[in-house]
């Protein structure tokens, strides 16, 4: 299965997202910090990053844009508790191959999922 990272400012998301997608067989890590996650993401292969848009330090199109400069390949679907179209826009320009809006339910986010890694 798939080598999954999961990066919200809630933990509790983030727990519930591993939760979700770790019964589906994948290796999900997560994360409430940018800088682990990006620092993650360059010592480790990861298939797939799940990104909230509104984080601590960063945002979401932020980190998007530097997982870009560090994997160009990397898959990444958005969550966002808080949408609004050009945030669409900008994470769809800078590669993002989904975006949900939270709260996600299991079924949409286990199919988007299994969608974005058959991509």
């Amino acid at each position: 299965m798939a080598h999954i990272l999961v990066l919200d400012d809630v933990f509790d998301a983030v727990e519930m997202i591993k939760k979700i997608l770790g019964r589906k067989g994948h290796h999900v890590v997560g994360f409430v910090d940018e800088d682990e996650a990006l620092a993650y993401v360059m010592a480790n292969p990861v298939d797939l990053a799940i990104l909230d848009i509104k984080l601590r330090k960063l945002t979401g199109v932020e980190v998007l844009e530097e997982l870009r400069s560090i994997r160009p390949e990397l898959r990444v679907i958005m969550l966002t508790g808080y949408p609004t179209l050009e945030t669409a826009r900008e994470a769809v320009r800078l590669g993002a191959s989904e975006y949900c809006v939270k709260p996600i339910e299991k079924e949409e986010l286990e199919q988007k999922v299994e969608s974005v890694l058959a991509g």
